[in-house]
């Protein structure tokens, strides 16, 4: 366990720092990475010992407290921020609030904005689902030698915008293997084989709760069969409610409070007593 300060100055204590990350890699050490939607999530994560999460920068605070020391990357939308300065002050914000780094999808000028205020940045290339129309869809990147080029460049321009580490999207695995042999940055994969320093998978692919999981994906737990089970089960105890509640057996004397029998007859006589509202 490590002891640090927060971007927003408290007192805390991680698993991983970036520093740890540098030292991993040298030593070709393995971490993982999993997504995060919510607190319960993270904390499942902590608990099992995964690396780091990515999370929406707009659950920092809650996913912070419910996993206090694991790492924590809060990634921001592509359209979330319109501006440099607005991107800065989301950053800002999520650093405050417990990220230890803020993964950006956007251009170098703003990641280079970012950057240049002492915080952690993480990169992206490869495939941008985002983006998608501009590589002719969902596809694997950098099997042929020109577009591997290209990703070596991205490579050497996040270095330059002072990225520490990039996400590397569904990229051709040997293509990968290379580049990194002329790279100092950590590397995440995802759907871009095995040479990642950090190999990310999301939740809801690992446990098996995607209806149709990305060819990269795989699953190591069956929660959407669990999902339709429970599903099935909702809906079977309304059907049956519903039918109670027409014919009769529900509410019943178990799910019903009585008033004693000497106060009921006094609530008859004194109602039989009142004057009416009407005459």
């Amino acid at each position: 366990m490590k002891n640090i300060y927060t971007y927003g100055g408290q007192p805390a204590q991680r698993h991983l720092t970036v520093e740890c990350m540098f030292t991993n890699k040298a030593a070709c050490k393995k971490m993982t990475q999993v997504t995060a939607s919510d607190a319960e999530e993270a904390k499942a994560a902590a608990a099992q010992e995964i690396d780091s999460v990515t999370i929406s920068c707009d659950n920092t605070a809650g996913i912070r407290t419910a996993a206090p020391h694991i790492f924590i990357t809060a990634a921001q939308y592509m359209s979330q921020y319109v501006t440099e300065d607005e991107a800065l002050g989301g950053a800002i914000d999520a650093m405050a609030s417990g990220a230890d780094a803020i993964y950006s999808p956007r251009g170098l000028r703003t990641i280079e904005r970012i950057a240049r205020e002492g915080i952690s940045v993480q990169g992206h290339t490869g495939l941008f689902p985002a983006r998608a129309t501009q590589f002719g869809g969902l596809r694997t990147v950098g099997k042929t030698a020109e577009e591997a080029m290209s990703l070596m460049q991205d490579f050497r321009r996040l270095e330059e915008a002072g990225v520490y580490c990039c996400e590397v999207e569904c990229v051709a695995h040997e293509a990968l293997v290379e580049i990194q042999k002329r790279s100092k940055l950590i590397t995440v994969t995802i759907g871009a084989g095995s040479s990642g320093d950090i190999v990310l998978s999301y939740m809801s692919d690992l446990c098996g709760d995607t209806e149709n999981p990305p060819r990269h994906a795989k699953a190591y737990g069956d929660v959407r069969a669990i999902r339709k089970q429970l599903a099935a089960e909702r809906l079977k105890a309304l059907s049956r409610y519903r039918a109670a509640v027409l014919d009769g057996s529900y509410p019943d004397d178990a799910t019903t409070v009585s008033m004693p029998g000497a106060e009921l007859e006094k609530l008859k006589d004194g109602l039989e007593r009142m004057q009416p509202i009407h005459q």
